[in-house]
């Protein structure tokens, strides 16, 4: 069951729990997970305390995509070697010819 826990102050410039968001104790949160997981996604965030003080936020994927920044695919291999420029680095190496051994 849903149980009310003390709400910590508010840090400054961070948005308090909304009334669709719930406040579960990390022991109730373990024990219903599954109901967590099914208010997260039809009731919004769920915050989980840990000794009287919020600890984590259970958000949905879509709202972690939406938060999250885009990340640019990464270009194919040949643009990037080219994009580096290494036209100034001296590649030549003298002949090795290896060790004269006794056999």
């Amino acid at each position: 069951m849903l149980h009310p826990t003390k709400q910590p102050s508010i840090p400054k410039g961070q948005r308090p729990p909304t009334q669709a968001s719930a406040a579960w104790k990390l022991e109730d949160a373990k024990a219903r997970f599954s109901e967590v997981v099914r208010r997260t996604r039809t009731e919004g965030p769920q915050h989980v305390t840990v000794r009287g003080q919020e600890a984590v936020v259970v958000i949905a994927v879509e709202e972690l995509r939406r938060l999250l920044p885009a990340v640019a695919p990464a270009p194919p291999l040949v643009a990037f070697l080219q994009s580096l420029d290494l036209s100034s680095l001296d590649l030549h190496r003298e002949r090795d010819l290896g060790r004269d051994v006794a056999l």
